[in-house]
């Protein structure tokens, strides 16, 4: 009955902004580390961001300085703010997340369903 709901994209203008949000619905124990994805048509799937359950980072290097992950324990969410975005960022993104369902029990991965980001030049 856990997932994650993704939100957040659509259309923008080369040098412009998105903020994509993934949000846990439903109960669990612990939030771990959180991810965003994402796929262009005929590439296959890349890491673009990561966050730790401690707030560490990381990007790969076509997004540092223009792309920031975050996450709010407290709400059990993360987003991904994109600023100065480019063509090339058109893709579909896909957060995932590390959930612990309750104490003492296995981590699984969750997948958002993924958000379509469409910059124009």
């Amino acid at each position: 009955q856990v997932q994650l709901v993704e939100s957040g994209g659509g259309l923008a203008q080369a040098g412009g902004s998105l903020t994509l949000s993934c949000s846990v619905s439903g109960r669990i124990f612990s939030l771990g580390a959180m991810e965003w994805h994402r796929q262009a048509p005929g590439k296959p799937r890349e890491l673009v961001a990561s966050i730790t359950s401690d707030g560490k980072t990381d990007y790969v290097d076509s997004v540092k300085g223009r792309f920031t992950i975050s996450r709010d324990n407290a709400k059990n969410s993360g987003s991904l703010q994109m600023n100065s975005l480019e063509p090339e960022d058109t893709a579909v993104y896909y957060c995932n997340a590390g959930i612990r369902l309750q104490a003492n029990r296995i981590w699984n991965i969750y997948w958002g369903q993924g958000t379509q980001v469409t910059v124009s030049s």
